[in-house]
Parts: structure tokens; sequence; C-alpha cells
């Protein structure tokens, strides 16, 4: 099953989660995921003030930038991957070193049907 794990940390860490040992570390997953095949996708994001967002009300598109700034954590980053179970999602999101600051959230993907 597919499961996309959602990195959340605090832009504002960024800086200083950012060490050497932690693009080691997420590099060293990143290289074990895709030589296991399940690896499908994973990419940082750009920073929250290069977002938009878009809203649909009466027809009409209302664009607002960037999500709510109350949020204390931001997406930052995703991984589109294969795993035997939920549990096995869970113990690779363990391992993202953002987890350490921030949070990641593991979610089965719902498989469309069609095409």
């Amino acid at each position: 099953m597919r499961y996309l794990l959602l990195v959340y940390t605090d832009e504002a860490l960024l800086p200083g989660l950012m060490t050497p040992e932690t693009s080691d570390q997420s590099e060293a997953l990143r290289r074990e995921l895709a030589s296991e095949g399940r690896l499908q996708l994973t990419a940082g994001l750009a920073p929250v003030s290069s977002a938009t967002t878009v809203r649909v009300r009466d027809g009409q598109a209302l664009l607002t930038d960037g999500p709510f700034e109350e949020t204390r954590e931001q997406l930052g980053g995703f991984s589109l991957a294969l795993f035997d179970s939920g549990e096995d999602a869970l113990a690779v999101a363990g391992r993202i070193p953002a987890a350490v600051a921030g949070c990641v959230e593991v979610r089965p993907v719902l498989e469309l049907g069609g095409g």
C-alpha cells in the first residue's frame, strides 16, 4: 500500500535542523527506500511565503498568500512510498530527522478508480 509521509517543521528552526549529520541521515534513508524499490517520490517544498491558497466560493476563486500564519509548523516536504503495513510506514517516519523538531504525518493513499 502507498503511504504519504508529510513532514512538518517550524521554518524558523530549519537552519538549525539542516546539519551535515541530518542531511546524511535523510539521504541514507532516501537511498535505502529507493534501493528497495519502495520510494516513489520525495521532495522538499519552498517556504510558505511562496505559497498561494485557492478556495472556490460561489463559483469564484479566492486567492490568499500562503497558508494560515497561525500554524506553528509548516508542511516542508513529503515522501510517497510503498509499505507493507501502516506499522512499517510509522517506523520509517520515525527515522526522518525532521521528526525530532517537528512531526511526520503518515497517511494511506486512497487509490482512485478509472484510468
